[in-house]
């Protein structure tokens, strides 16, 4: 590609591997592990269970997207820095998905194990190649080319692989047809990598900075402490459980449903502070906002997330007619009205961030966002379900510009780059917190209470923008 003059094709195979990460991640975490969790735990504790899978998972894949991006920024191998990475990634992720379809035919908690395993492994080998795709813009395409370059990224890593999961892959897994959407994910998997191999990289000579394992070590124990205060919560949900099993089934709803959401809470905040110190020492000082603006970030997707995550078992449990498999196609359709709307609405989203402030944006977000998730809870169709996805996805594509373009200006300008490093502490850590703290309150009390927690996560995210102090950069234009 000419630095100056990209040919049409390079805008789409610099991008095309974001379509396999995301159809990948849309199948395998949100409708092929929480089926099979199902099969092989059975009603009882499926969402136990899931939170546990979730937990360790998503803690596995914040440290190998991180180590893997350290390796790859150095990497002197002769097809280049990143697409020897991507190439190892895909090819463990085929493997992963085809022992994945062969342990679909074990029972019980043989089955579950052996899941277990299989999903962190497609967990490392998917973030392998996730933090070497990262690096291909930044590398190959001048600064005066990549907004569009990525504007590119945008439509090929979200609504576009929800639409095809949505039509494609989900409506093969509800009909039965597991090894069918396995494969249909395996041939998009095999395509976007063959186009991605066909980039030019350059092999770098010798690597550009000396290796420094300081930063990976701070973040293990940072992911070690977030993860010890993860299961502090759940230990805390389970005890509440055990006490209040004599006490009537409507009572009993509230007090484990507040437990849940004091726990949830006491998770976000406290592991956010304990973990930023560590990760950031004594220039936590430099940024008094920072900490809070990654309590906003991490409070919000957390409901996001797992509405998401836990959205098939919801299904079946609120339409006789959507049990098993016969739940993934209309969970998926859901999804997908949320990615469409998210595209929709982050467009004008920057504007009206600039126009209003940051902060007025946020608040309209996390308020738009629970009020969606208010419908999700009282809806009587899928009709007014897709509706809530719409309304949802507007939301979270409002949150998602303004939530960023407000870390980058309450973060010190000479460390952006460290500091912004640090927010994937709420990527992961969103979907561990509510799956395992969420995951037994259902077991107990049911899904309905479940999604009222994550929709009253939404306002209390609001809360934390009280902590982030207003920049001259975050005030509205006149």
């Amino acid at each position: 590609m000419s630095a100056s003059h990209p040919r049409w094709y390079d805008y789409l195979r610099y991008n095309l591997y974001w379509f396999a990460l995301t159809t990948r991640g849309q199948t395998i975490s949100p409708i092929i592990v929480p089926l099979l969790v199902q099969q092989f735990v059975g009603e009882a504790t499926k969402g136990t269970y899931l939170g546990t899978i979730r937990l360790w998972a998503l803690m596995v894949a914040l440290l190998v997207q991180a180590l893997m991006g350290m390796l790859s920024d150095r990497s002197t191998h002769p097809w280049g820095r990143r697409r020897p990475f991507i190439l190892l990634g895909t090819v463990g992720e085929v493997i992963a998905f085809i022992l994945i379809g062969i342990a679909a035919g074990l029972h019980g908690l043989e089955g579950f194990w052996v899941l277990f395993g299989l999903y962190i492994f497609s967990m490392i080998s998917s973030n392998v190649a996730h933090a070497a795709t990262q690096g291909l813009i930044p590398d190959l395409v001048p600064e005066s080319l990549r907004g569009r370059f990525s504007g590119v990224k945008a439509f090929l890593e979200l609504p576009l692989p929800l639409i095809f999961v949505s039509f494609v892959v989900a409506r093969l897994i509800g009909n039965g047809n597991l090894w069918e959407g396995i494969g249909a994910v395996i041939g998009v998997l095999v395509i976007c990598a063959a186009v991605t191999m066909t980039i030019p990289e350059q092999r770098l000579t010798i690597p550009p900075f000396p290796l420094d394992w300081r930063p990976f070590l701070r973040l293990l124990l940072m992911t070690a402490l977030f993860t010890a205060i993860i299961l502090g919560g759940g230990a805390a949900i389970r005890w509440g459980v055990t006490a209040t099993q004599t006490i009537a089934l409507e009572w009993r709803r509230w007090l484990i449903g507040a437990l849940g959401l004091l726990m949830i809470m006491i998770a976000v905040v406290v592991g956010v502070l304990g973990s930023l110190r560590i990760g950031l020492g004594q220039d936590w000082k430099l940024a008094p906002g920072f900490p809070w603006w990654v309590v906003n970030r991490l409070s919000y997707l957390v409901g996001s997330t797992n509405l998401a995550t836990f959205l098939i078992y919801y299904l079946q449990e609120r339409f006789a007619e959507l049990q098993g498999e016969r739940a993934a196609a209309p969970a998926a359709s859901i999804v997908m009205m949320v990615g469409i709307f998210v595209l929709l609405s982050t467009l004008p989203s920057g504007w009206l961030s600039d126009r209003f402030g940051k902060h007025p944006i946020l608040l309209v977000a996390g308020s738009v966002a629970a009020l969606g998730a208010g419908i999700v809870v009282l809806a009587p169709d899928l009709t007014l379900l897709r509706v809530a996805g719409a309304i949802l996805g507007a939301a979270t594509g409002l949150f998602y510009a303004a939530n960023w373009a407000l870390g980058t200006e309450v973060v010190p300008e000479k460390q952006a780059g460290r500091f912004l490093g640090l927010s994937n502490l709420a990527g992961a850590g969103a979907g561990a917190i509510g799956a395992y703290i969420g995951g037994p309150i259902a077991d107990a009390v049911g899904y309905t209470p479940l999604m009222l927690i994550f929709g009253l996560l939404f306002l209390f995210s609001n809360l934390a923008l009280i902590g982030i102090p207003r920049t001259r950069r975050d005030h509205p234009i006149p």
